[in-house]
């Protein structure tokens, strides 16, 4: 049994930039000296294991360990995702159906900020709220790039977009992760969020527009990016509120596309915007619109419906259930499984760590979506050993990415396990009265170093509910503003910049996409303490807290 400890050096200001080091390392090599994003990965892995070994005391076997339990799950579920959604995505595009679905998009609005409401916002909501763990980003960065948005801007938008939704992403997944780790009531945590991120879900359309085309470009169609931010936002706050977490982001997106189609079907912009920034400073015209018989758009639509449908029916509790009831296998890590004990004040009495690894093939949303792919490559018209073939070319395209991926699962395992991370957590809840705001910082944090709001609810969420009582503020508050803070940390996470890399076929470019999204997740982020700030100390804000 190893115990963690959280200021080695005995001072929490030199631990604390001890534990940053293999985050530096990371972000450094990718955003400053554009190293390949899986060499930068592997350099922050060593680092974050000399940092575990040699200034935490881990034992270096146990740190090796945490490492590969680490690699393993960045493979399955999130690499499983990513491969399956890049091989629907190829058969797609081989048989000319992907063009059409472009098109058909492009028949909803010719104006290229309405096509990116449309498909990064509304569109990858749900896709959110089906699966989570990477598919909207993955599905979404396609789409822009079949539309002939330029890499860079594909990439980083889809990743700004997938802010508001992803609290109550994966049916809710990261607030029962939450509920179950600090004992708060599920229902409260659902409201609480609901009631933080109703005010974002209206910001983040215009955010995101006004990233794309600026500020004067965004008040020329200020009524439809007001219309698909509030028909995402009252949805989500109502059934956060009254129903709970499971189907929020799912209802939100579908009443935010119809309401947005409908709407456009009476509204148009004036001056409609129909070029786009090819990167180089030139402008990559939209092409000419092709009209379409019903029967060759219910072709090209059909296998993003029938991924819709396949995600969504992975993501309910009974049918992963049931099919883990088929087969299941569930792997303790040997050398971790409970040898390493957490302390306070991180919990609120020693705590063993499990480590088990499960192999659950079958209820894993990358195997629903690998069904939907080939049930989607069998209607195109491919045969079986077309399939087959164009499966190892899918393979090929993305070995680095899923090489990346698991490397940086890798570091964040190695951190949680070695009690780093939690000592950056410690450090930032060492702010009294202005924890609520650093509070919600520590959210962003854990995301932005374990690529999942679910995994940072999980580390931090023991540690807000402990730090909200000793400090005398709501607990409810401070557990939720991890998850609600947490989410403008997804747009920054490596894992998800090697997704949106991935998707738009930009390999090597993760650098440039850190940049172009780093801004803009920070200033999402503070805004979103500030207003827990607003909810702890100011009325009326007082009053959203239950």
């Amino acid at each position: 049994m190893w115990s963690q400890v959280y200021d080695p050096f005995g001072s929490m200001a030199l631990s604390a930039t001890v534990a940053l080091i293999p985050v530096v390392v990371l972000l450094v090599s990718i955003g400053v000296f554009e190293v390949r994003a899986h060499w930068a990965a592997l350099l922050g892995l060593t680092a974050a294991l000399l940092v575990a070994t040699l200034a935490y005391g881990m034992p270096a076997p146990m740190a090796g360990m945490a490492a590969a339990y680490g690699a393993a799950f960045g493979f399955l579920p999130i690499g499983w995702i990513i491969l399956n959604v890049i091989f629907l995505y190829r058969l797609a595009s081989e048989k000319g159906e992907f063009e059409v679905l472009q098109r058909s998009i492009s028949g909803i609005s010719n104006d290229r900020r309405l096509q990116l409401l449309f498909v990064a916002f509304s569109f990858g909501a749900f896709f959110e709220g089906a699966a989570g763990f990477g598919t909207p980003v993955a599905v979404t960065a396609a789409i822009l790039i079949g539309l002939g948005f330029p890499p860079l801007a594909a990439s980083g938008l889809s990743l700004i977009a997938n802010t508001a939704p992803v609290a109550f992403g994966a049916l809710g997944t990261p607030l029962v992760a939450l509920s179950a780790v600090t004992g708060l009531d599920l229902y409260q945590l659902s409201a609480m969020v609901g009631r933080q991120l109703v005010l974002f879900a209206i910001i983040v359309p215009f955010w995101l527009i006004w990233a794309f085309a600026g500020f004067r470009k965004t008040i020329e169609i200020w009524p439809p990016i007001l219309v698909a931010g509030v028909s995402f936002a009252i949805p989500q706050y109502l059934v956060s509120n009254y129903h709970g977490p499971w189907l929020v982001n799912v209802v939100s997106a579908l009443i935010s596309m119809a309401a947005l189609a409908l709407f456009l079907k009476v509204w148009r912009p004036a001056v409609p915007m129909t070029d786009i920034p090819n990167g180089e400073g030139g402008e990559a015209p939209l092409s000419e619109m092709a009209h379409h018989s019903f029967h060759v758009l219910r072709r090209a639509w059909t296998p993003w419906i029938i991924l819709a449908v396949c995600v969504f029916l992975w993501g309910t509790p009974q049918v992963r259930a049931a099919l883990d009831g088929l087969w299941i296998e569930k792997l303790q890590v040997s050398g971790l499984h409970e040898l390493v004990q957490k302390m306070p004040p991180v919990v609120a009495s020693p705590h063993v760590e499990a480590a088990v690894f499960n192999i659950n093939i079958l209820s894993a949303t990358g195997t629903g979506i690998l069904i939907a792919a080939i049930i989607s490559g069998l209607f195109m018209g491919y045969s079986v050993l077309e399939l087959g073939r164009s499966y190892v070319k899918t393979i090929y395209v993305v070995r680095y990415s899923l090489l990346t991926i698991s490397c940086m699962m890798a570091i964040g395992f190695v951190t949680r396990y070695s009690g780093s991370d939690a000592t950056l957590g410690l450090a930032l809840a060492q702010t009294g009265w202005a924890d609520p705001f650093f509070g919600t910082m520590i959210g962003w944090l854990g995301v932005a170093l374990t690529g999942s709001d679910t995994s940072s609810n999980v580390l931090f969420g023991g540690l807000q509910k402990i730090t909200a009582e000793q400090l005398g503020l709501n607990p409810i508050l401070m557990a939720a503003a991890n998850s609600a803070g947490g989410v403008m940390g997804k747009m920054i996470d490596a894992q998800s910049i090697v997704v949106a890399s991935t998707a738009t076929k930009w390999y090597g470019h993760e650098g440039a996409i850190l940049r172009f999204v780093f801004f803009h997740s920070l200033a999402l982020a503070a805004l979103v303490g500030l207003l827990v700030m607003a909810q702890a100390y100011v009325w009326p804000f007082k009053l959203m807290v239950p």
